[in-house]
């Protein structure tokens, strides 16, 4: 279990401290090596690729629980956690979603160049990497390596990211903002390493930590703050104390 776990927190990094925190919100700066780190991760994630998850998920802020949210939880539990996957997309989201803006996005190469290549990189990372490399390394059998390291970490990954879109819209207290339907999920935060502040995410979305409380069982935190330790990451952005406080005050629910 110990390889699967290892490609499990790869993946899942790939996916909050890449697509999420990086490109879809800026909230720190990766240098070029970090960059390409974190595109590989995320091709292991195989959750579409970089540009097409960071573009969603702008919209998904920008326009959240209406008809041009790709995973609008008004919709229902199932429709916002995978449904969404399942059908084609509400007109809203398409049409929507081409105003916005994404230069950096098209601007960047690693993006770019995971995207060209997504297909070749998801099969190579998804399923050949975690499925040899515990082989051949550690001596585990093909059948555990595959199903255990490849099938089994890729749907509970999978999961976890969407738990952030459904149980996360749904269910748990609204400390920053009672007025929109994100919440504080704590069983969300662990399948999903640290996302599971979702009243406060979407209440500060530029915030690099996506919580108030730092290192309070936030990996994917730990992981931006020891990355910049080793010089590949930078400019890490942050709500003060006295603007979270602020906003508690005036728009949450009394619950934080």
């Amino acid at each position: 279990m110990g390889p699967s776990y290892v490609c499990f927190l790869l993946t899942a990094l790939g996916v909050t401290a890449g697509a999420h925190r990086l490109w879809s919100h800026r909230s720190y700066k990766a240098k070029l090596p970090l960059r390409i780190f974190l595109a590989a991760a995320n091709s292991m994630a195989f959750q579409n690729d970089i540009f097409e998850w960071a573009r969603d998920h702008r919209a998904h802020h920008k326009y959240s629980e209406t008809d041009a949210d790709p995973h609008n939880a008004r919709r229902g539990f199932f429709f916002s956690h995978v449904g969404w996957l399942l059908v084609r997309k509400h007109p809203d989201v398409i049409e929507k979603g081409r105003k916005l803006d994404v230069s950096d996005l098209l601007a960047d190469p690693v993006v770019q160049f995971q995207r060209k290549y997504y297909k070749i990189t998801v099969v190579l990372m998804c399923f050949v990497f975690p499925t040899v490399v515990p082989w051949y390394i550690w001596g585990e059998s093909l059948w555990n390596s595959y199903f255990l390291a490849t099938i089994l970490r890729y749907t509970i990954s999978l999961n976890g990211t969407w738990l952030v879109n459904s149980a996360a819209h749904m269910y748990g207290n609204r400390p920053y903002d009672k007025h929109v339907s994100p919440r504080q999920n704590p069983l969300v935060t662990l399948g999903a390493i640290g996302e599971g502040f979702h009243n406060y995410h979407h209440t500060f979305p530029f915030d690099y930590s996506a919580s108030e409380f730092g290192l309070n069982f936030n990996p994917t935190t730990w992981f931006i703050d020891f990355m910049c330790l080793l010089g590949l990451a930078t400019d890490r952005k942050q709500a003060t104390k006295a603007m979270i406080e602020a906003r508690k005050a005036k728009t949450g629910d009394g619950s934080g």
